[in-house]
């Protein structure tokens, strides 16, 4: 029998939190994908959901997790000295579509939910010869270090911040339609 590594750990806790979620209708998983890039010995898990009692359009979240040769060197040969570079790197990535949004107003939210220190990016994208027709919004949430194995029980914590964004981002760009 091996002993898991961090990704293995985080990524269990992750999947069963969200599934839990799923299987109390609370929300619907949308996508989910379990990758090992044999050329760069890496590994990346991402699941997508959106909130059940969403009607019409929706917002979607993924979490990414992505660990590195780099990552899995480091929690598996201590003597290595790089301590810190054991663990994954977390994304959270929200997606949605509206003609008209405060963009300033995204921000903020963001900004209030998961703290300045955070790295919150915005991005349109769009046909520029029909301005008329949604784009496709996506807002990033990056952490600025790793998530260490130490951070389980955080990592559960976060889905509630993240559901919590979700429907207050509902409310914001679709409030009125």
């Amino acid at each position: 029998m091996f002993d898991p590594t961090a990704f293995d750990n985080m990524k269990v806790v992750i999947e069963g939190a969200i599934y839990d979620l799923d299987l109390g209708s609370e929300i619907v998983i949308t996508d989910r994908n379990d990758s090992i890039n044999m050329a760069k010995m890496s590994r990346n898990f991402d699941i997508s959901f959106k909130i059940a009692e969403s009607s019409g359009k929706s917002a979607s979240v993924k979490i990414e997790l992505d660990s590195s040769l780099m990552n899995l060197a480091a929690e598996l040969i201590p003597s290595m000295g790089s301590e810190t570079k054991a663990g994954c790197s977390l994304k959270l990535e929200f997606f949605y579509e509206s003609p008209n949004v405060d963009h300033n107003e995204v921000e903020k939210l963001f900004s209030d939910i998961w703290g300045p220190s955070r790295k919150i990016t915005q991005r349109v994208l769009m046909n520029p010869l029909h301005m008329e027709i949604e784009g496709l919004h996506t807002v990033t949430v990056e952490f600025d270090r790793m998530v260490r194995e130490e951070q389980l029980d955080d990592l559960v914590e976060m889905i509630e911040y993240v559901i919590s964004s979700l429907k207050r981002l509902e409310m914001i760009i679709y409030r009125g339609k």
